[in-house]
């Protein structure tokens, strides 16, 4: 199964925020090349939220590029055999932190954000992944800093998106 088509099964399949994931389904049907950085028009990211339940916190990274407190994530690449594949692959890439694993159940959130041309959307597909007792982090090339925040501190720090994702994955937990 093609990235493209394992994207369009995961959104079918997810059953929340109807009028946007009917809009990247409508992205997806309409650009073949949907999955990939070169689309133009706009492209599917995965990203997820690094959440450890046990001690009320979440792994954030300062984006070097964006200068802002965010979930990890990125574009999708050529080896990524799923959405989901793809985020895990970003998160542990960003945060140093193996044995991560994705919340049961999919994707918790979906967000569409501009971004600056030749591109003009990021169509992000969000999950959340559970880190490992005692988890380690590591600061990446792409990040100016990586830093765990209890959750009541996420809100001064980040941005609407974030604390949307930290609430949908708190609920979903």
């Amino acid at each position: 199964m093609s990235l493209h088509d394992d994207a369009v099964l995961v959104l079918k399949g997810y059953e929340d925020q109807e009028d946007l994931r009917q809009a990247y389904l409508d992205h997806l049907a309409a650009h073949p090349d949907a999955m990939w950085k070169a689309c133009h028009a706009g492209h599917i990211t995965a990203s997820a939220l690094v959440i450890d339940p046990e001690r009320g916190r979440v792994l954030l990274t300062l984006h070097k590029k964006l200068r802002m407190w965010l979930q990890m994530g990125g574009h999708c690449e050529q080896g990524d055999v799923s959405v989901a594949a793809a985020a895990l692959r970003e998160a542990t890439e960003e945060s140093g932190v193996p044995g991560l694993t994705l919340l049961s159940g999919g994707p918790v959130r979906l967000d569409r954000h501009p971004i600056p041309a030749p591109c003009h959307w990021h169509f992000d597909v969000q999950y959340a992944a559970l880190a490992p007792r005692d988890a380690q982090h590591v600061i990446s090339d792409e990040s100016l800093d990586v830093r765990w925040f209890a959750y009541d501190e996420v809100p001064d720090v980040a941005d609407e998106s974030v604390v949307r994702l930290l609430d949908a994955t708190r609920a979903r937990l």
